[in-house]
């Protein structure tokens, strides 16, 4: 524990910054330094109850799941309507940070981002067919004119449109891969569980287009393993099982799933990773590895991602081609691929919290650190609360892509022990807290890391070092 308290060394530049910080004065906001967020500031209506303790219990009859329940005692969602929520500012600031990472995996793939309308029109979706093979699940809408509309839960039939406007296309510009962050709408019969299944949630969607058959199988493959490697980066435990196409169709499909028992997919694995499916892609009752022969085991999972292979389903309808080699036209060999950005937020909360504590994957957190000064009027109080603020200060400072990120918790009417608690069931990763050992020489302060459970003594400077290992989108 000696090693944890000694003066840790930080690069020369880093070191003469911080000499200068010292000498700053006060460091409440001041043009061009990082105004402090407070937690009494932020709207964030919290119902945090105590262990054992009821909190918000929805609707009656609506059947609750842990993230739909810690979401809401978190002051994350507020329910609008059956289906409908209000994201709040932590969820959005998450949101947000899973976009970013969305972003990164579709530009390395080439990925390229638009934005298409919610309206679709009703002909765009009778020429597919799906107009009617939706069923009720389609909000369907009309204008003053009389003119039919859908609010989309998908885009195939968009995206083909737009491409096909564009009789001029060559082989060189495929393969061609188009994707979009939007607001998407279906008619849930019921909806429940909050963000794991409403009537308005938000999904990234690509769409491809290659020349061949062959290359659209290698798109389809690169994205897949673009899809493997955002659930690394999450640290989510993901299965990729063989799914059916249902009503967006193609002959390909794989889902994304997290091994939840909330799921509400029936998965059957192979022990060994040989095979995964759904079992509603099961002829009979399959209960062995058609690879190794081991028993197959089941569980239940929550689809986060969808891919397509679609071949020409959708540029056949609307004339999508590009000019071959030999100057001829062509039909684009397409793939679709879906995420679900609210769903996996709520998702990763579902299989990663503890029964009342909110667990984030730590790259998505809404805020990464959160100090904790002394309670008002106790011995640590009259020096404790300045050199925390200090620590504060010179960190958002010295890692300016922290500032935004770091919460001071200045509810000090409230004693410590029950501001960590809250911190706790908020589930931010890091917690500094003025602690006991705060008017030592020099002072020491108390980190938890929330994810691990770790609990370090460090100086100012060792708390600075050790926050700059933290990764932010």
């Amino acid at each position: 524990m000696a090693g944890l308290l000694r003066r840790w060394w930080l690069p020369a530049r880093t070191t003469g910054l911080l000499r200068r910080w010292r000498s700053c004065g006060p460091r409440h906001g001041g043009p061009g330094r990082a105004r402090r967020l407070l937690l009494s500031q932020l709207f964030q209506p919290l119902n945090l109850q105590a262990s054992g303790e009821a909190g918000w219990e929805g609707r009656p009859g609506e059947p609750l799941c842990q993230s739909q329940k810690l979401m809401l005692q978190g002051g994350l969602i507020h329910p609008a309507s059956p289906g409908c929520y209000y994201y709040l500012p932590p969820t959005v600031r998450a949101m947000e940070k899973l976009v970013k990472v969305m972003d990164e995996e579709m530009q390395a793939v080439g990925g390229q981002k638009l934005n298409m309308p919610s309206l679709s029109s009703a002909e765009l979706w009778r020429a597919s067919g799906r107009w009617d093979q939706m069923g009720p699940e389609l909000f369907r809408l009309a204008d003053r004119h009389g003119k039919r509309y859908c609010l989309g839960p998908t885009h195939e039939e968009a995206v083909t449109e737009l491409v096909a406007a564009h009789s001029n296309l060559s082989y060189k510009q495929l393969p061609l891969r188009l994707y979009q962050v939007t607001r998407k709408f279906r008619d849930e019969p019921k909806p429940r569980f909050g963000l794991l299944r409403g009537r308005e949630f938000y999904m990234k969607d690509m769409y491809t287009f290659d020349a061949s058959e062959e290359a659209a199988r290698q798109t389809y493959d690169l994205v897949c393993d673009a899809y493997h490697s955002l659930f690394d980066r999450l640290g989510l435990p993901f299965v990729k099982v063989r799914a059916a196409t249902g009503s967006i169709g193609g002959t390909v499909s794989h889902e994304f799933q997290l091994p939840a028992d909330v799921g509400e997919d029936r998965l059957v694995l192979c022990p060994d990773g040989h095979f995964a499916a759904n079992v509603e892609t099961l002829n009979g009752e399959q209960t062995s590895c058609p690879t190794c022969g081991e028993k197959l085991t089941q569980t239940r999972g929550i689809e986060v991602g969808h891919t397509f292979y679609l071949g020409t389903k959708y540029s056949s309808v609307s004339n999508a081609v590009f000019l071959s080699p030999e100057n001829k036209p062509q039909l684009a060999e397409m793939g679709c691929y879906g995420l679900g950005v609210t769903r996996i937020l709520a998702a990763s909360i579902e299989v990663l919290s503890k029964e009342d504590s909110i667990r984030w994957p730590s790259l998505i957190a809404p805020y990464q650190v959160c100090f904790i000064p002394p309670k008002k009027g106790s011995k640590e109080e009259e020096g404790g609360a300045a050199l925390l603020e200090r620590v504060y200060d010179d960190l958002t400072e010295a890692l300016p892509h922290l500032a935004g990120d770091s919460v001071l918790d200045d509810r000090t009417q409230l004693t410590i022990g029950k501001r960590l608690k809250d911190a706790n069931k908020l589930g931010y990763p890091y917690v500094v807290i003025a602690g006991k050992r705060v008017c030592e020489d020099p002072p020491v302060f108390e980190v938890w890391n929330q994810n691990t459970g770790e609990v370090l003594f460090l100086t100012k400077e060792g708390v600075i070092e050790l926050m700059s290992k933290v990764q932010v989108p």
